[in-house]
């Protein structure tokens, strides 16, 4: 089955305390986005790669691929206001496809194992999700008022988020709605079912200066290599 990934890098940096969007911030030498398309490249070199920016980070983009001499082919698309118009216009960029991989542009660990999983389970159900078990006490309320709640029915989503084409293309034909926090709430709205398989630990979302720290961390162990 042909497979895409629409990699969606649409932040601005502003919680990483800098003015430089934090898809582009040096891990290890090189760009965190280089990373994440690199994850999906040694996955399959055939993939389709769409990776979503805003409009104004375009050509700085293309400046740094040109710096570090990154040539694997993608199509670069404009992303929206929203994280859901970014990738209703990734989706609406793929050429002919079967299955479709939503990414974060900020989780270069994601490994091989989870990418091959979430791909296969999307094949035989349709929808997959990679996710991992709640690993600490979780009280639900307010901080005046809470409980505790059983964290063994609780999971942190990750991604890639993987779809059949055609599910993935009708989820995105609906209206945004606020509680689309992912694409995976996109798609349950349009009525399908979601099939969740076991993440990497060290898939993390690189959103705060720490988060850097950890994932250069996380890649020294991992040898990995450009």
């Amino acid at each position: 089955m042909k497979k895409s990934v629409i990699i969606v890098a649409g932040g601005n940096g502003s919680r990483m305390g800098g003015g430089l969007p934090k898809q582009f911030l040096l891990l290890e030498n090189y760009p965190v986005l280089m990373w994440t398309i690199l994850n999906f490249i040694h996955y399959e070199s055939m993939i389709e790669i769409v990776v979503v920016l805003p409009e104004p980070q375009i050509n700085y983009w293309k400046e740094l691929c040109r710096k570090y001499n990154f040539t694997h082919p993608h199509r670069i698309v404009a992303g929206g206001e929203t994280r859901f118009q970014s990738v209703k216009s990734g989706v609406e960029a793929l050429g002919i496809t079967d299955l479709v991989a939503v990414h974060d542009g900020v989780r270069p660990l994601v490994s091989q194992l989870t990418i091959a999983n979430c791909f296969s389970q999307a094949e035989a159900s349709g929808a997959a999700i990679p996710v991992l078990p709640a690993n600490e006490t979780l009280r639900t309320g307010t901080m005046g008022q809470s409980q505790t709640v059983d964290r063994t029915r609780f999971y942190t989503v990750q991604t890639p988020q993987v779809f059949k084409v055609e599910i993935i293309k009708a989820a995105y034909t609906q209206i945004w709605e606020p509680t689309f926090t992912d694409d995976a709430s996109v798609v349950e709205q349009a009525g399908y079912q979601i099939q969740m398989v076991l993440g990497n630990r060290d898939n993390i979302k690189i959103t705060h200066p720490e988060d850097l720290l950890v994932a250069s961390e996380y890649l020294k162990q991992k040898k990995g290599t450009f």
